[in-house]
């Protein structure tokens, strides 16, 4: 298993997977100068008796309260205490991971004023694996996610819940448990782990990649079922789109080529045929925009895995060594909000495309005869793949709901203080939930697909696409052809694994490269 230095500076979305897929995670020793220097400033600051927001005064609308040095402890631990307010289904183990990473390389940047022993012991818990139990909701997504972090803080102090190797255990029992002793939390520490975008960002960075493998497994499955419909490859020339030259629309048609290069099961052009429907026409054109929704996405999440995003923030002049505390707004999570909602409702399209290439597959009047109705020989006898249809559209429709972006709403908190909010989690778990729908489509959609393919070509040698043979033999060692009607769901949630796990995806990649 690799092993990931941070910085605060060189993160990215897929370092970001790694370690919620178990890689460990050290500090690199450049940084540690600069954690000390930041640190000794918020000292001074205690020491000096200077007014600083969340180290010598109370919070939110309590920010005119001053606080005297001997509780600026006591600050800290009621901050993480009562802000532990988070309900609804726990966050899985991966994402708690992330949160984890996260946070601790926020950290290692040098602006928010916390001890080495805070983030070392951050990175003690995901090196052996104490996974805080975090409720999912109660985030407004500014000042960052202040409910799940406190979750999240509550184990650091010996508090709360955990789970160590799937063992449900109190904070305090699963450190010990693993040779790890709880934190005495000093000024600014129980604040700068709260206040901050970590469940947006690293929830967040695996969806992104979660995107990436979706946007092409259903590049995938468009194509199977361009040959399974007897399509027509003319669409996808690469002249049309130079001459409408958005990038990721390009890149897609590329793709679609090297998919099906070679393929058999294609029409030569047909003078009483000459066009396909729009969802094999346009693919290029509708995935493409998607594309273009997860690399925004990306960006953003690559930018706010490097970014300060707590508050106050502790600047010390290099030459005079004076320390400046800014109150400002870094925390916000609008920026996540924004990329969520566009990559959400990208995906969403996305699975409306592919819910009605099902449709197209599984009707007969709608593909001309080339398939018959339901992709079963025995119709009337038999339902075939009618009742997949329904699930995929299922799907598709609420998703549609789910596609609301979730930054158009806002309600003012902390008495009317923080009076602009960006809901920037709910955000990324409604598109948590979106991936999920879409991936279940694209896997109704590879099923389906491959049973016309095979419906359709009586002679085996008939050959398929290059990247799309590969695609169908997987499936096939997955799936067989289905000769009468069965369970579907059990065949249902196994292409849906090769797709989630982005399994297709690789092999195909590996293929064609």
């Amino acid at each position: 298993m690799m092993k990931l230095t941070i910085s605060g500076k060189t993160l990215k979305v897929d370092d970001v997977v790694a370690v919620a897929d178990g890689a460990t995670v050290e500090l690199d020793a450049a940084t540690i100068p600069v954690i000390e220097r930041s640190r000794a400033a918020v000292e001074r600051l205690v020491d000096e008796g200077r007014i600083a927001y969340g180290i010598t005064t109370g919070f939110g609308r309590f920010k005119d309260q001053l606080i005297s040095p001997s509780q600026v402890k006591q600050l800290q631990l009621n901050l993480v205490r009562s802000h532990a307010v988070g309900v609804g289904d726990l966050l899985d183990e991966r994402t708690v991971r992330a949160m984890l990473l996260v946070r601790a390389n926020t950290l290692a940047m040098g602006f928010s004023g916390v001890r080495q022993e805070v983030i070392a012991l951050l990175l003690g818990m995901l090196n052996q694996g104490v996974h805080p139990e975090i409720p999912s909701q109660g985030s407004l997504g500014a000042s960052g996610d202040l409910a799940p972090l406190a979750h999240l803080a509550l184990v650091l102090i010996g508090e709360g819940w955990a789970k160590v190797n799937g063992e449900r255990m109190a904070g305090g029992a699963a450190l010990a448990s693993v040779g790890l002793e709880p934190i005495e939390l000093q000024a600014k520490e129980g604040l700068a782990l709260l206040n901050g975008t970590t469940m947006m960002v690293g929830m967040g960075a695996l969806q992104v990649r979660r995107a990436i493998n979706l946007a092409l497994s259903a590049d995938i499955a468009a194509c199977l079922t361009l040959e399974a419909l007897n399509g027509t490859d003319r669409a996808y020339d690469d002249r049309v789109h130079q001459v409408r030259p958005h990038p990721r629309q390009i890149e897609c048609a590329t793709f679609l080529r090297q998919l099906i290069a070679g393929s058999q099961m294609l029409r030569d052009d047909d003078p009483n045929n000459v066009q396909d429907p729009y969802t094999l026409r346009c693919v290029p054109q509708v995935h493409g925009a998607v594309r273009d929704s997860v690399a925004y996405a990306q960006w953003v999440i690559d930018i706010e895995l490097n970014s300060a995003n707590d508050n106050p923030l502790i600047f010390v002049d290099d030459e005079t060594d004076e320390i400046d505390v800014v109150s400002a707004g870094n925390f916000h999570g609008e920026p996540i909000a924004l990329a969520m909602d566009y990559m959400k409702l990208g995906i969403t399209d996305m699975g409306n495309m592919s819910e009605r290439r099902i449709m197209r597959l599984v009707d007969a009047d709608s593909n001309r005869g080339v398939l018959p109705m339901f992709l079963t020989a025995r119709g009337g006898l038999e339902s075939g793949l009618m009742i997949a249809q329904y699930t995929a559209a299922a799907l598709a429709s609420e998703n549609k709901v789910l596609a609301h972006p979730a930054s158009a709403d806002t309600i003012p908190s902390s008495a009317n203080i923080e009076d602009h909010v960006s809901m920037g989690s709910i955000a990324v778990r409604h598109t948590s939930k979106v991936l999920e729908h879409v991936e279940r489509i694209v896997a109704i959609e590879m099923l389906s697909a491959c049973q016309g393919i095979d419906l359709r070509r009586r002679n085996e040698t008939v050959k398929l696409g290059r990247g799309t043979q590969v695609a169908y033999d997987m499936i096939r060692e997955r799936v067989p052809f289905l000769t009468g009607d069965t369970v579907l769901a059990n065949h249902m949630n196994a292409v849906t694994e090769l797709v989630a796990s982005g399994a297709i995806k690789r092999a195909v990649e590996e293929t064609l490269e």
